[in-house]
């Protein structure tokens, strides 16, 4: 793929990035993508990273989550889904794409192109740990 959209073309350093992003399921912030990429690519910037992160984003390659307090966090996966954040660990997991509010529908004539939703309670390893406490 040489041209992604609007003459943005696909670099070595974005398909790299891409890459990285596509094989974690962690969510992993700006600076963690960029540990990841040092390997394959050592002279990258931070700069750099972050530049393209959020051009991979507006391209809709990626997604950027943005929680409340928290550093914003990155997923390789484009397509809408859920995700939850732990309150005792703060981790980011995918929650699935099970609830769907209907993008491109309508809800009181307003048209949906969109949503962020921020699910926030235990991760399955913190309820085990809480368990094991009880």
């Amino acid at each position: 793929m040489n041209i992604v959209n609007k003459d943005r073309r696909m670099t070595k350093q974005r398909q790299v990035i891409l890459e990285r992003l596509r094989e974690v399921k962690t969510h992993p912030t700006a600076d963690e993508v960029y540990a990841m990429v040092k390997e394959d690519l050592p002279k990258i910037s931070l700069g750099t990273v972050y530049r393209n992160l959020d051009i991979l984003a507006e391209l809709g390659l990626i997604q950027k989550l943005e929680m409340a307090g928290q550093p914003k966090r990155f997923d390789g996966n484009p397509h809408p889904h859920l995700h939850g954040k732990c309150i005792a660990c703060e981790r980011v997991v995918d929650l699935g794409p099970d609830f769907d509010f209907g993008l491109d529908k309508k809800i009181n004539g307003f048209k949906v192109l969109d949503y962020k939703l921020e699910i926030i309670g235990l991760c399955s390893r913190c309820q085990e740990k809480e368990n094991k406490l009880k």
